[in-house]
């Protein structure tokens, strides 16, 4: 049996980073991982999502090309070109991934799954034993079952598999209005799908605030057929088709057939896969490991948690964060030091786009909130991208802007602007300070700040 320091359980973004955190400080450290490299962002995630967006909203502008007085023809999606592509620049990525892990000398990459015996010993899929004083768990993450599903499982895809399609297809139905589902569900529709985006509690796109929520969804059911809160009666395969029984919003009870499901109701964490009963580790209500968000340790064990696997956020940035923060803590157990957390920054690309910052709507004991709507808002209606609503939140009695819910043009942009003033501490008038150019989207930020400073001298 092999002794290490620190052995790290998944080789994703955060195994990664924990793996070259434990080593900077001089530990002997080695990544278990039996399952296919790349990172799920690179491979399965955001880069490949992105890319199928890209060629969906192109499709969209041409179309939309006619408001501005340019006459074109109705254009083809050429399916092979488009799937080829995004396959082709997904290789790429996870080829620049690969060449990081190349560089890990063979010896600390052993492409096996690992289960626990107790607390300080693994055994692999092959058959071996190794022993570390500390455990980073970065195993991520895998798409949540569905059971009412199963009735037609061989014409379900996740966002594991969809990329890997063949050809756009006639009709699908999506199970899950949250940030996989809404972008891919909306790239499908735009690359000439007939889409179905089904939910049940009536969030979409991780949307927190209830008026934007409201007004985001309307948004979406003008283009494809949302219903947030739908009733599905049963599932079944038949001819070659999915066969969905559900409650239509208008027509009442009735059944379609799709060519296939997507489906995009949430990860579950890999951690269950581990064995951990057989340790001491305390287990959350959510059956992962708890832990702190500022070490990234589980309880006050030798066991750190990075990335998809706590459950918690599942963005790149963070999960490279909190790799680095498991790693170098698990490295110098039992000192543990909070490490640094950024303000919260999540950006859904839908079309308007969606973007949460820092504090979220609910978690304000006395919410003040400054208000703009980018219907009237000036560049916006030059692009004809004149469609969402931006709120901006502070406390009252305190003049520093602590977060913001924007579903509308540029949110990928204007989310980043106020995730730096937030982490900054900034005041509403400090920020009002800042210089604005004429005409340009950001004009609406200083609009909903303006409103803000206006609601904090009322109260």
């Amino acid at each position: 049996m092999k002794d290490y320091d620190v052995l790290v359980i998944g080789a994703g973004t955060a195994g990664l980073n924990a793996y070259r955190q434990a080593k900077a400080q001089g530990k002997t450290a080695a990544l278990i991982d039996g399952g296919p490299l790349g990172t799920t962002c690179a491979r399965v995630g955001c880069m490949p999502s992105k890319l199928l967006i890209s060629a969906a909203n192109a499709n969209h502008a041409v179309k939309k090309a006619r408001m501005f007085g340019i006459e074109t023809a109705d254009p083809v999606v050429n399916d092979e070109a488009v799937l080829k592509r995004v396959r082709f620049e997904r290789d790429r990525f996870v080829g620049f991934v690969m060449e990081g892990i190349d560089n890990i000398p063979e010896e600390h990459l052993i492409r096996e799954y690992a289960e626990f015996i107790d607390d300080h010993t693994v055994q692999l899929s092959g058959g071996r034993k190794l022993s570390a004083k500390t455990f980073v768990l970065a195993v991520g993450s895998r798409p949540r079952h569905v059971p009412i599903l199963d009735g037609a499982e061989d014409l379900v895809l996740s966002s594991d598999h969809i990329f890997e399609i063949e050809k756009i297809p006639e009709r699908v139905a999506v199970f899950g209005p949250g940030v996989i589902g809404l972008e891919l569900g909306q790239a499908l529709s735009r690359l000439g799908a007939d889409v179905r985006l089904f939910g049940r509690s009536g969030s979409i796109g991780g949307i927190r605030d209830p008026e934007i929520r409201d007004y985001a969804t309307k948004a979406f059911a003008e283009e494809f057929y949302t219903d947030t809160k739908a009733t599905i009666h049963s599932v079944r395969k038949e001819g070659g088709k999915a066969i969905i029984n559900y409650d239509h919003k208008e027509k009442g009870r009735i059944e379609e057939s799709f060519d296939f499901i997507l489906t995009a109701s949430g990860r579950v964490s890999n951690t269950d896969r581990l064995k951990l009963e057989n340790t001491s580790i305390v287990l959350s209500h959510r059956k992962v490991p708890a832990y702190s968000n500022s070490t990234m340790q589980c309880g006050d064990s030798h066991f750190f948690i990075a990335g998809d696997a706590n459950d918690e956020i599942p963005l790149l940035h963070e999960a490279s964060d909190e790799g680095k923060i498991a790693g170098k803590n698990a490295a110098t157990f039992p000192k543990v030091d909070p490490g640094h957390r950024r303000t919260q920054l999540g950006i859904v690309f839908s079309d308007p786009e969606i973007a949460s910052i820092g504090q979220s709507y609910e978690s304000f004991d006395e919410l003040v909130i400054g208000r703009v709507s980018f219907e009237g808002q000036g560049r916006s209606r030059v692009m004809g991208k004149n469609k969402g609503l931006m709120h901006l939140y502070a406390e009252k009695g305190d003049r520093r802007l602590r977060g913001a819910q924007i579903f509308g043009p540029s949110a990928e942009h204007l989310g980043h602007l106020i995730a730096w003033t937030v982490q900054q501490g900034l005041t509403v008038d400090q920020i009002l300070e800042m210089p604005f150019y004429h005409p340009v989207i950001e004009e609406g930020l200083r609009t909903a700040l303006q409103d803000l400073q206006k609601e904090l001298d009322q109260v």
